[in-house]
């Protein structure tokens, strides 16, 4: 792995950090900036290195440094939001490879960034439900569920997946020149 490589997957992990604080409180949820910086990582570095990024993000949190949206340590995994963060792994490795798979076209991008979301979305809400139910003995109603869970940010998380797709269809083509530059 290349330096810049490294600086880059270190760099997105901080931003994807910062976003888990730039958050709207809710009830049972909050609503973050970590999807843009999430689906802005697969768009930009790739799917392999973006999703790398999204590991040394949950891997700090679970080293203890406190960088989730509600703390750090090993026991956030039993956390009914600790499902996102693994649904953003998943989620950012499509949206760069659908993204890197052939002409990154504006059409391609939000393809990517919009299934990336549908995959962070479906693992965090079945998450959630898990651990409350099976963990916490909460029996959590399904409409609140997918309300505060779905319903909510769903819109705010399209226009994010919109404003990267615009973003990387301006930002790629640098990232790629200059990739080339440096071979």
């Amino acid at each position: 792995m290349k330096t810049r490589d490294m600086i880059l997957i270190a760099m997105f992990s901080a931003l994807i950090a910062a976003g888990a604080f730039m958050r709207i409180p809710m009830p049972i949820c909050p609503i973050t900036l970590q999807i843009l910086f999430t689906t802005l990582a697969g768009v930009l570095l790739g799917g392999r290195n973006g999703a790398i990024s999204v590991l040394v993000y949950i891997l700090l949190g679970l080293a203890g440094v406190p960088v989730f949206t509600g703390g750090g340590g090993i026991s956030y995994v039993l956390q009914p939001t600790f499902g996102y963060l693994i649904g953003f792994v998943i989620g950012t490795f499509v949206t760069g490879t659908i993204t890197h798979g052939g002409e990154p076209t504006m059409k391609r991008m939000l393809t990517g960034c919009l299934t990336g979301l549908a995959i962070v979305f479906f693992i965090g809400v079945v998450y959630y439900w898990a651990i409350s139910k099976f963990w916490l003995g909460k029996n959590i109603e399904t409409k609140a569920l997918l309300m505060s869970c779905l319903f909510l940010p769903l819109p705010g998380d399209i226009l994010l997946c919109v404003f990267t797709s615009v973003l990387g269809k301006r930002v790629l083509p640098v990232f790629r020149r200059y990739n080339k530059s440096e071979a």
